[in-house]
């Protein structure tokens, strides 16, 4: 890991010290020592499960798509690659890093540059998709409860579905108006130039005419897989129910009896929503706040709220990022050529 992540590294956890102490500013220390102390370890160990299995299905999907493009790719440089992700991800602003790390990571196994690129993208249509899928859910379930708690919070999560939504609009454009997707980004971007030297904008604009083609070779693959991508959907969606039901765990754990499973979880796949729209790293400050306000009438008691989002920003956050500090120190196999 570089020293520039090194740094950003120990500003993000310094930052959450720093949110957790000021949570505290009204709560006496000793009450949540309490609370600590009376942690139901086996719910809490569920909770913990939910993390592991996220990021081993992830691994699943990984291995499902390399399968049939190198033999040699084995489980540890599959599980290898989310918890590098994690790390990426939790360091980057708009979790931007994930996917150059996971890049990265693949081309460390020995796989080309190009198949890592198509099997990296593949997933992140399904994992996008996936979303989608479960924000449409949640917002019929759940967005009465969040626009009575926070109007400001109800805009953020409608625009955090927005963003989403339009992402998956666009790839759905590539892959079947190829041509006139191309065109229409193409004058987009073009008021660009007002602002760019003629050099810089002719760069961007191979680069986004690069992706476009890019993409588009790869949906024809897309295309012609709907069993597998089928298959991935429904382990993806799989994955994310496990993300999704980590509060539910860390509340039972606390004591917090009479939780309706169906409204906590569309509550955390809103909250994951918000998250997406904060610019810094891991969506700090955002992430804290949003589950406080969204989960205080499940939590009558601030020193369990408090102790709550810790546990809960332990798991979805910094869990991911220590374990990806660990995989980078792990040496990946090296896959073998198909022959």
């Amino acid at each position: 890991m570089s020293r520039k992540n090194w740094v950003i590294f120990v500003l993000m956890l310094a930052c959450g010290i720093g949110i957790f102490a000021y949570s505290l500013r009204d709560i006496k220390l000793s009450s949540i020592i309490v609370d600590l102390v009376h942690l139901n370890w086996g719910w809490f160990g569920a909770a913990l499960l939910c993390i592991c299995l996220y990021l081993f299905l992830e691994a699943v999907v990984v291995k499902i798509f390399m399968n049939d493009r190198h033999d040699g790719f084995t489980w540890k440089d599959a599980i290898r690659i989310p918890l590098v992700e994690q790390l990426g991800n939790g360091l980057t602003p708009f979790s931007t890093g994930g996917q150059p790390a996971q890049l990265l990571a693949m081309m460390q196994a020995g796989v080309d540059a190009g198949q890592a690129s198509s099997v990296l993208l593949m997933k992140f249509v399904v994992f996008q998709s996936m979303i989608v899928i479960n924000f449409i859910i949640s917002l019929l379930v759940g967005f009465h409860y969040i626009a009575a708690k926070m109007h400001v919070l109800s805009l953020l999560v409608l625009f955090g579905f927005l963003v989403h939504l339009s992402v998956i609009i666009g790839l759905l454009l590539v892959m079947y108006w190829y041509n006139f997707t191309k065109k229409a980004a193409n004058i987009v971007i073009r008021p660009a130039h007002w602002f760019m030297k003629p050099d810089k904008y002719e760069k961007l604009q191979a680069t986004l005419n690069e992706k476009i083609d890019t993409f588009y070779q790869e949906s024809l693959k897309i295309k012609s897989e709907y069993g597998k991508m089928a298959k991935v959907s429904l382990i993806t969606l799989l994955q994310l129910g496990f993300y999704y039901l980590i509060p539910y765990f860390i509340m039972l754990s606390l004591g917090i009896d009479g939780l309706n499973v169906l409204m906590v979880v569309s509550l955390n796949v809103l909250i994951f929503m918000v998250i997406s729209l904060f610019p810094i790293p891991g969506g700090t400050g955002g992430a804290e706040y949003s589950f406080s306000v969204l989960f205080s009438s499940f939590i009558a008691s601030g020193s369990k709220l408090v102790l709550a989002m810790l546990l809960w920003r332990i798991l979805t956050y910094y869990f991911g990022m220590f374990a990806g500090m660990f995989a980078l120190m792990i040496k990946p196999d090296r896959v073998h050529e198909p022959d």
